[in-house]
């Protein structure tokens, strides 16, 4: 079948369906750092990571959960018309701090009537018994989303992004989640340097073996003040065009299991801070492109994505 008019499992399809109506995120900084940025595990964070952590559509760290929420609402309700919202912990590492400042948190969050579950973005490194059995004290009383930055099941690419973790660690950790029957949602990164088109597809087939609830397709984006743009003024890579990205996203659609929900398909970096691809920063554009070539592929090579 298609969902939501689309040739995939929609985020927006699987939310209308759990909650009876369109649900918005609201992406909040809850004020926390990394191991790879405070010196556990090194400086500066991953090779692509932005100074605000991947956090660059935040409300401002200072203001509380709760006006970080308000802020969020607001802002939205400008664009679209909504009653209620997920709650995203996105800057830097969100179960990286003591349980007592986590739980504060994270409650804080849920206490607003229009949050209807909150998304966690972390690290496997950073996620033991005790934090999970917090999670699972959340998602009792709300649904909870765990994010993890998994990027690429490749040790050498791993290595390069200096993402800090075998691919053991998030093995384990996901075994840990799975224990506590809470969603997991997995970040993939497509056209990492020097990943070949078999590599990305590698990463999807091994997802796919996996108890997950969803995965993030995020194209790499080259960001200012970061360690990845000077490798890419230097000329050491290029990033994918778009029709690159169009068709290897469809590939990756083909092969993943049809129960796994695709939380992004692509992804649009801050303008005031990207290099490369410009292209990317035209999502509207992109994703209409994305669904004429899905019908391509469906009526002239006979791929099926019902």
């Amino acid at each position: 079948m298609y969902w939501d008019d689309k040739p995939y499992y929609s985020l927006n399809y699987y939310l209308r369906n759990k909650f009876g109506e369109k649900v918005f995120k609201i992406a909040i900084d809850g004020g926390f750092t990394c191991p790879n940025r405070d010196g556990t595990l090194g400086y500066g964070g991953c090779i692509y990571c932005s100074e605000s952590g991947s956090g660059d559509f935040t409300s401002d760290s200072s203001l509380s959960i709760k006006k970080q929420l308000e802020e969020g609402k607001k802002r939205i309700s400008k664009k679209f018309k909504g009653n209620k919202f997920i709650a995203y912990f996105q800057a830097y590492t969100n179960t990286y701090d003591s349980i007592e400042n986590l739980e504060k948190k994270y409650m804080a969050a849920i206490d607003e009537d229009y949050i209807v579950g909150i998304s966690i973005a972390t690290r496997p490194d950073c996620i033991d018994e005790n934090i999970a059995l917090l999670l699972n004290k959340i998602n009792k009383i709300k649904p909870v989303w765990v994010e993890l930055g998994l990027q690429t099941i490749h040790d050498k690419t791993a290595k390069f992004i200096r993402r800090g973790y075998q691919l053991d660690c998030f093995e384990n950790c996901l075994t840990l989640l799975n224990k506590y029957n809470l969603d997991v949602i997995v970040h993939l990164i497509l056209g990492l340097p020097y990943e070949t088109h078999q590599d990305i597809i590698s990463s999807i087939m091994y997802i796919n073996t996996k108890k997950i609830h969803g995965v993030k397709l995020q194209l790499l984006h080259v960001l200012k003040n970061t360690d990845l743009a000077s490798v890419y003024y230097n000329n050491e890579f290029r990033v994918l065009d778009r029709n690159e990205y169009i068709s290897l996203i469809i590939d990756c659609v083909e092969i993943l299991r049809k129960d796994i929900v695709i939380h992004r398909i692509t992804g649009d970096g801050p303008r005031n801070l990207l290099i490369a691809p410009k292209w990317s920063t035209d999502k509207k554009s992109i994703l209409n492109q994305l669904l004429l070539e899905f019908d391509i592929r469906n009526t002239y090579q006979g791929k099926n994505y019902h």
